[in-house]
C-alpha cells in the first residue's frame, strides 16, 4: 500500500479504520465492505489504482453516482470517480468526467439551451447509467443515453489510455454502449446533445382501475410524435419523492405546449383521468431529487424484475395490474418506447429488444415478518409470468446481483459478441463487479 501511496499526486487511498472510512465506503443505498477505496482526481490516480488491483489480485468496482447495488458485495478495490466531474460545452459536443451525476449535466446545459438524454434521477451517475444503455424521458426523441455517446476516454486494465471512438476502436465504443462496466474505467464521456429551450412536463390522475387509461395510453403512443415520453407508476407510501398511488406522467421535449396537449388529448378522454400539472418547466426541474437510503435502516430486498415489452397487449397490461394490486407493497411502472429509440439498428449496440415498445418494471418488497417463503415463491412465479411477454432485460433497473442475471440482460449474439471484446480488454475479468461478461 505505501507504494500505492506514492503514486498519488492528486487522489486519495481510504483504508479500514481511517477517519474517512465510513464515508468513503458508503453508495446511495448502503454502507459496502470493500477492501479499499481509491478517490481518484486524476487519469493517473486510475492507472494506479489499477496497477494496485492487478498486482494484489483484487476485483474492481467502479463507483460514479453510487446508485450500483453492486456497492454491497464485499471485498475487492473501489474506484470513486466522483472528483472526476468536469463538464465542458463545445458546440453540441459534450465532455464529461466519469463521476458526474446527471442533475449537474442537466443544469449546465440548460444555460446552454441543450439537453442529453438521461435517467430520471438527479443523483445518478452518468457513467453507469450510459454503460447501461440509459431510458430517460428523452428516449423516444433522441434515443438512450448510449445512442447519443460518440465517445469515450478510457483507461485499460494495463494501464493504457485510449480516446474511443468509432473510428479508433469501434469494438470497444459498440460495447461500451449498452455492454456495462465491463471494459475499461471511463474516465470521461463524450454526448452530442440537443437543442432544448424547455420541457413540457404534464401529470395526470388515473382512476382506482387504471386499465382503461392504460389501454388508451399505449394506442395512443402508438403513432404520437416522438418528442413526446410517457410514464405510468404506481407506488406505495415510501419515499417523500414518489408519493403514493398511481398517475401518469409525461414529458415533451420542447416548450410547444400546445403541440403537447394535442398529442395527450386521448388520454383525458378516458373517464375518470385528471389533469393534475401541465406547464413549460426546466429539464432540470423534472429529474427527481432522490435521497441516499439510511444505512441503518436499508431498503428491504426486492422480488420482481423489469422487461422490454414488444406488445403492451390487453393481457399484459391485466398481468401487471393484477401484480401491484395483490401485493400491497410493490411498484409498478411503465416508461413507452419507440420513436429514435427504436430507430437504432439492433447490432449497432449492446443494448437488447430495439423492436419494445415498452419498458415495464414491477416487484413487491421483501418485508421481514410480511413476506414468507411460499408468499415469496408466488410473487417470484407472477413475475415470471410477466417477463416471460418481454424481449430483453434492462440491466441498470436489476437490482439483483446475481451473475445468472446477464443471460437474460442480452441475446446469445450479443453476448458472445461481448465476451470477445472483454477477452480483449480485461482477459483476466478484474472489471467483474457489475452484471458480469465473462471473457470468452
Amino acid at each position: 500500500m505505501t507504494d500505492l501511496l506514492s503514486d498519488f499526486a492528486t487522489g486519495k487511498v481510504v483504508r479500514p479504520g481511517d477517519a474517512e472510512w465510513d464515508a468513503a465506503r458508503r453508495f446511495h443505498s448502503g454502507i459496502g465492505v470493500p477492501t479499499v477505496v481509491i478517490r481518484a482526481a486524476s487519469v493517473d490516480d486510475v492507472r494506479a489504482a489499477l496497477r494496485y488491483a492487478v498486482a494484489e489480485r483484487l476485483d474492481v468496482m467502479i463507483r460514479g453516482g453510487g446508485h450500483s447495488d453492486w456497492g454491497a458485495v464485499p471485498g475487492g478495490l473501489t474506484i470513486d470517480l466522483s472528483a472526476m466531474n468536469g463538464i465542458t460545452v463545445d458546440g453540441t459536443l459534450v465532455r464529461i468526467g466519469g463521476g458526474a451525476v446527471w442533475g449537474d449535466v442537466a443544469r449546465e446545459l440548460a444555460t446552454h439551451d441543450l439537453g442529453i438524454s438521461s435517467g430520471d434521477t438527479a443523483s445518478v451517475g452518468v457513467g453507469g447509467l450510459t454503460l447501461g444503455g440509459g431510458i430517460g424521458w428523452m428516449v423516444r426523441a433522441w434515443g438512450l443515453a448510449a445512442d447519443q455517446l460518440v465517445g469515450a476516454q478510457v483507461v485499460t486494465v494495463r494501464g493504457e489510455v485510449l480516446e474511443v471512438t468509432d473510428a479508433s476502436h469501434p469494438d470497444l465504443l459498440w460495447a461500451l454502449r449498452g455492454g456495462g462496466g465491463n471494459f475499461a474505467v471511463v474516465t470521461r464521456f463524450d454526448f452530442r446533445a440537443h437543442a432544448l429551450p424547455g420541457v413540457v412536463a404534464a401529470t395526470f390522475g388515473v382512476p382506482d382501475d387504471p386499465r382503461p387509461a392504460l389501454r388508451a395510453l399505449r394506442d395512443m403512443m402508438g403513432d404520437a410524435p416522438r418528442e413526446l415520453t410517457v410514464t405510468f407508476m404506481d407506488v406505495p407510501p415510501m419515499d417523500p419523492s414518489a408519493p403514493p398511488g398511481a398517475a401518469i406522467e409525461a414529458i415533451w421535449a420542447g416548450a410547444d405546449e400546445a403541440a403537447a396537449r394535442v398529442a395527450l388529448a386521448p388520454l383525458l378522454a378516458v373517464a375518470g383521468v385528471t389533469e393534475v400539472e401541465f406547464g413549460v418547466r426546466s429539464y432540470p426541474d423534472v429529474l427527481l431529487e432522490m435521497p441516499a437510503a439510511d444505512p441503518e435502516a436499508p431498503m428491504p430486498g426486492f422480488i420482481g424484475g423489469n422487461t422490454l415489452v414488444p406488445d403492451l397487449s390487453d393481457a399484459a397490461i391485466d398481468a401487471l395490474v393484477r401484480f401491484r394490486q395483490a401485493n400491497e407493497m410493490s411498484v409498478m411502472f411503465l416508461r413507452s418506447l419507440g420513436g429514435a429509440y427504436a430507430d437504432v439498428p439492433q447490432e449497432q449496440t449492446a443494448f437488447p429488444a430495439r423492436h419494445a415498445t415498452w419498458f415495464a418494471m414491477a416487484g413487491a418488497f421483501d418485508i421481514p415478518g410480511l413476506v414468507d417463503d411460499a408468499r415469496r415463491a408466488a410473487i417470484t412465479a407472477d413475475w415470471e409470468a410477466i417477463e416471460v411477454l418481454g424481449a430483453g432485460v434492462y440491466g441498470n433497473f436489476t437490482t439483483s446481483t446475481d451473475p445468472s442475471w446477464v443471460s437474460r440482460m442480452y441475446a446469445p449474439d450479443t453476448l458472445a459478441r461481448l465476451a470477445v471484446i472483454k477477452r480483449a480488454w480485461d482477459p483476466a475479468n478484474v472489471f467483474c463487479r457489475n452484471h458480469n461478461v465473462a471473457p470468452a
